[in-house]
């Protein structure tokens, strides 16, 4: 069960020995070799059993359908972000032998956070993904923008972090224990929530929403976005945050609940803790903060990166509402989330890479000037807003849906109110591409690559707006955690 993570272990290992035979001009060959570890990865998971739920390593990690299906996850995000970077213009100045050689470090700590249930090994993963995301934020070290979004990075990594192993402490002097279902039972044997409890929880929360880009941990988030080579941007957009939120689901939906998680339609949290409330508060505040810093920026990658606080925002509502239905949407709009936003992010590639901008006022004309580039992009934008019939528009409805059944209604009009505001700032892009900006006679396509990817990001985004059954199985399928 824990073959997947032995062979991305296995191609890191691969590509360092190849990467001693490639010069500076060859080195992005290194990326193949770890495509490939990734391809030979998503096989082995699939082999796996898919309906086993183990413990492995002295029941610090899991094997379940819940951490499975985040894993495919992983390994798509990171095939597409390694396939992006071949085609960007940003790293032709360096080596990238070692860059492609982090990114799979990175997808193998993901991989450990969507299985950790011991709070040792959950600060070990998110460690990880955490440190090897500082190397790659400044790999661009000649550019101050990058090397100052790196070091801002470490400064709130750290901070946070620390923040995160206090809370850990308070729950291991409570429970003595670090296992997570060990604590489980230790916490539905106290008589109601205590101060100690609730700190700690707060200080728990604070080290995840450093993860996922919440308000008030989203400070690092706006500066790296933008000095980060675009690739890892998107990487850090979609990867570590789906990670954060699997770990989140996980944890909470463990620790602080009366009932074993997932078990019924609805469960009910620990007396006297008040955790619910305290992340509702959390979600309303980021969507709303991320929506209305991004309605400012002039940079499509700030702009890019405020929105995907929002979407943070987005995604957390389903986290309080504890329930099935909730869990469902969480997971259903990280799914399609991973296409719009990788999507958006390549096509900003290619038009730096062409025409040399990330400014949003010079992006006149090139609905015009790209007629491919203009329509893919409004694709994912229109999806990103949740309009129909697009992808974007079924994951908001699902977790609408769950707030709504959850008798949150002041959560969900907050919700609509900023899809609102969404609207504003992604049709701007959308009015900058076709009704400002001069034409010109000769149209530019992008590469045959770069069109097959936009595509391959592009039709899911549609498709799974009109036919999204596939999804909606899977997910259902994986909504099983390891009960011990």
């Amino acid at each position: 069960m824990f073959i997947p993570e032995l062979i991305l272990v296995g191609s890191m290992l691969l590509g360092i020995f190849a990467d001693l035979f490639y010069d500076r001009k060859h080195s992005f060959r290194v990326g193949h070799w770890i495509i490939g570890g990734l391809v030979v990865a998503a096989l082995a998971l699939y082999l796996t059993p898919a309906s086993e739920s183990i413990t492995l390593f002295m029941g610090t990690i899991v094997a379940d359908p819940f951490a499975r299906m985040f894993k495919y996850i992983f390994l798509l995000t990171t095939t597409i972000v390694i396939l992006m970077s071949l085609r960007t213009d940003e790293l032709k100045t360096v080596r990238t032998g070692e860059y492609y050689l982090l990114i799979a470090a990175i997808t193998l700590g993901m991989f450990l956070m969507a299985s950790s249930v011991d709070l040792i090994m959950i600060y070990l993963s998110i460690e990880v993904v955490s440190i090897v995301s500082f190397i790659l934020a400044g790999y661009l070290k000649t550019q101050v923008r990058s090397t100052e979004a790196s070091l801002k990075y470490v400064i709130y990594g750290a901070f946070s972090s620390g923040i995160m192993l206090y809370g850990f402490s308070l729950l291991f002097g409570l429970t003595g224990t670090t296992k997570l279902f060990e604590i489980r039972e230790s916490l539905a044997a106290l008589d109601g929530g205590t101060l100690t409890l609730t700190v700690a929880t707060i200080m728990i929360m604070a080290g995840f929403g450093y993860k996922i880009s919440a308000v008030p941990f989203h400070f690092w988030t706006p500066d790296v976005y933008e000095g980060a080579p675009t690739p890892i941007t998107a990487f850090l957009s979609v990867g570590p945050k789906a990670a954060g939120f699997a770990l989140l689901i996980r944890v909470f939906n463990t620790l602080f609940t009366g009932t074993d998680a997932l078990t019924a339609s609805v469960w009910q949290s620990l007396e006297g803790l008040p955790w619910q409330e305290v992340m509702a508060a959390l979600a309303a505040i980021t969507m709303t903060l991320g929506n209305v810093l991004a309605i400012q920026q002039s940079n499509v990658k700030r702009l890019l990166a405020y929105s995907s606080i929002a979407h943070a925002g987005y995604i957390l509502m389903g986290i309080p509402v504890l329930s099935q239905s909730g869990i469902y949407a969480v997971m259903f709009y990280v799914v399609v989330y991973l296409f719009m936003q990788l999507g958006a992010f390549f096509v900003v590639i290619t038009i730096k890479n062409k025409f040399g901008t990330e400014e949003i006022e010079e992006y006149g004309g090139i609905g015009f000037k790209s007629p491919y580039l203009g329509v893919i992009m409004a694709i994912f934008l229109f999806s990103l807003t949740g309009l129909p019939p697009t992808a974007g528009f079924i994951g908001k409805f699902y977790l609408f849906s769950a707030v709504i059944d959850a008798k949150m209604y002041w959560l969900a009009i907050v919700g609509a109110l900023n899809s609102v505001i969404a609207l504003y700032y992604y049709m701007r892009i959308v009015k900058m591409m076709y009704l400002q900006g001069e034409r010109e006679d000769e149209l530019y396509m992008p590469s045959k690559f770069q069109s097959i990817l936009l595509a391959v990001l592009a039709v899911p985004t549609i498709i799974f707006g009109v036919y999204w059954t596939p999804i909606a199985d899977w997910i259902r399928n994986s909504l099983v955690f390891f009960l011990p």
